[in-house]
């Protein structure tokens, strides 16, 4: 025979009503957990890719001047990077992209590294979440100029340029990796 071990103080229609609140509320729960890992997969894809994000660390490397540049380093930590910047002169960012494959076509204010990858420019931070993701056999990804509304680039009153985000190789090879 079981035994319960239920309250006597506590009615038996009382109980009874408890189950049936608890049973619905999972159901409730499960429903709802499905339908939320049934919604379309960007933003899924969204949430996995800020997870990767606010585990990486993104060197950035800069002019100690460019206002632009601090702007698009809030932008990159407020999608969860977390940024290391380095201010060095303009001669010294020079070597360093031509070093890194950055030529003139592709060059920008600022250049960054992340997991091995260059970010040049203004890129927008969703576009370094899915390189990450991704991985392909690219040497980086870059925003060449500054086009206004890039990431950092905003100007208020002012439309958004369209620009792409340009994949590129260390043999100079590009190839458009996200438009805007």
């Amino acid at each position: 025979m079981r035994q319960t071990s239920r309250d006597p103080r506590i009615p038996r229609s009382l109980m009874k009503r408890t189950s049936t609140v608890l049973l619905a509320s999972f159901a409730l729960l499960f429903t709802v957990a499905g339908a939320s890992a049934a919604r379309d997969d960007s933003s899924s894809v969204a949430v996995a890719a800020r997870d990767v994000s606010a585990k990486t660390v993104i060197q950035v490397y800069k002019s100690p001047t460019c206002g632009c540049c601090k702007a698009w380093v809030d932008h990159v930590r407020a999608a969860g990077f977390q940024a290391e910047v380095f201010d060095i002169s303009d001669e010294e960012l020079q070597q360093r992209k031509t070093r890194l494959g950055v030529g003139p076509r592709l060059a920008s204010c600022h250049t960054a590294i992340v997991n091995g990858y260059v970010v040049e420019g203004h890129v927008p931070a969703a576009d370094i979440e899915r390189l990450l993701k991704e991985k392909p056999a690219i040497a980086g990804i870059a925003v060449p100029g500054m086009p206004v509304g890039s990431p950092g680039m905003e100007v208020p009153g002012r439309r958004a340029d369209k620009y792409d985000v340009v994949a590129f190789t260390k043999s100079g090879t590009t190839k458009v990796f996200a438009s805007h």
